[in-house]
């Protein structure tokens, strides 16, 4: 169609700058607040640097070193072998015999069975064993721990980073370098101020403020349609620390369901466990609302500059047709997300003979339930306040007037079909996105 004129949505820049004033009124006390709360928490630093030690050093001489397979047989296990004599019975297994990394003959290594169970070991196999042959204890000379799994790691790793850039280009690599930041604070200062004791849901919601203050405006820029996904977020992330808190007190979740956690709790005896739980669902979180309200935000910009001249509530109604589909996807995500990496657990619990609500309100799996059910009512959630507030802010930088000619989005009947361009009217040849 010829002739047409730009769309003026969103060119006005005295309503613009407006716009963009209100915003960061609302985001400004946030992130002062975020600020001063990490140089309140931030740790002293007075936690023994390694409190455990070298979880190896079972004995004065043992070493951990690597090497690789040359070869794997199965022979009389070196456990059990001269117990005929005494009324036994030699067993086979699996003996896989070791070239040590730093040179030296090959020696006999018995790996335990759970591990030749799901991946026997290989020729040309890197593993990581315990050399105790200058102990005191003859009999395991050498034991089995690990595989190294440093090259498939590297190349999984860089061919990330290469799928990233080429789809996404500068905009994905400024995302990896917000990543790593924020995988850096989390580690450099929430787990440390955990370990002194410092309150969770304060290090918690502090980490989650910065990183994704820093997160979003890094890889999405300073405009206001990233400052209105970042509301959404935080609107999100409090709703999730509410309802969070509130579901491990009642639900009397302790956190002590695993040798793990029972292992923290006795060598950093003022860490809450509870609580470390409660920072793990809003950190889980934080990145599957991230998620939703930048596409949310992006979506009703893209709605504005296709049909200008909408009004709020058209915009809004446009806007939420497509968060319910991302809510419809994005719960059974998070769902199958967690029920994924609680498999083990799943099947551990299908073997007892139990009935089924008994058996998810144990510890463990009521862990996992409450983890998705936290994380998807702040999700939902943050989806309408974020739908919201981009077509509040739309409708403050646009022009308001409907010239005639001009087209707007309507709101279908129902039963007619809601992909764009179908049941309510788009102007053709509209604007193109304007970075605001």
């Amino acid at each position: 169609m010829g002739g047409h004129h730009h769309a003026d949505v969103l060119v006005d820049p005295a309503r613009r700058r407006r716009a963009n004033m209100i915003l960061w009124i609302l985001l400004a006390p946030i992130g002062v607040l975020a600020l001063v709360a990490t140089i309140v928490l931030w740790p002293s630093g007075g936690l023994a640097k390694s409190p455990l030690g070298d979880i190896f050093g079972t004995a004065n001489g043992a070493e951990l070193s690597t090497g690789t397979v040359t070869r794997t047989v199965s022979e009389v296990c070196p456990s059990t072998e001269g117990l005929d004599q005494v009324g036994g019975k030699e067993l086979q297994c699996q003996i896989s015999y070791i070239a040590p990394a730093e040179g030296g003959a090959s020696f006999a290594l018995e790996v335990p069975p759970e591990t030749t169970q799901s991946r026997p070991l290989k020729a040309e196999d890197k593993i990581k064993y315990l050399d105790m042959s200058h102990t005191s204890d003859s009999s395991a000379p050498y034991v089995f721990v690990d595989f190294v799994r440093s090259t498939p790691l590297v190349l999984l790793g860089l061919a990330y980073v290469a799928v990233v850039c080429l789809v996404a280009r500068w905009r994905g690599l400024r995302a990896l370098a917000g990543l790593v930041g924020g995988l850096y604070f989390i580690i450099g200062f929430m787990v440390p101020a955990l370990l002194e004791g410092k309150s969770p849901t304060l290090v918690g919601l502090t980490t989650a403020t910065v990183v994704m203050f820093a997160a979003l405006y890094f890889a999405h820029g300073f405009s206001a349609r990233t400052s209105t996904a970042l509301l959404g977020t935080l609107f999100g992330l409090g709703v999730t620390a509410v309802i969070a808190v509130w579901a491990t007190d009642a639900a009397a979740l302790t956190g002590a369901t695993d040798d793990s956690a029972l292992t923290l709790s006795t060598v950093v005896p003022d860490l809450s466990l509870s609580g470390l739980l409660l920072c793990g669902l809003l950190i889980a979180g934080m990145g599957v609302l991230n998620d939703v309200t930048i596409t949310q935000s992006s979506a009703v910009w893209e709605l504005a500059e296709l049909a200008p001249h909408s009004s709020a509530k058209q915009l809004f109604t446009a806007g939420m047709r497509i968060g319910r589909d991302h809510i419809a996807s994005t719960v059974y995500t998070i769902a199958f997300a967690y029920a994924g990496a609680a498999l083990p657990i799943l099947v551990l619990v299908s073997l007892y003979d139990r009935p089924l609500l008994d058996s998810l309100t144990t510890g463990q799996m009521a862990e996992e339930v409450i983890r998705i059910l936290v994380g998807s009512i702040g999700l939902v959630l943050a989806i309408p306040v974020t739908t919201a507030i981009a077509v509040a802010v739309v409708k403050a930088t646009g022009s308001g007037a409907k010239p005639s000619g001009r087209r707007s989005l309507g709101t279908p009947d129902d039963g007619e079909a809601t992909h764009p361009g179908h049941g309510r009217e788009i102007e053709v040849g509209a604007a193109p996105p304007l970075n605001i």
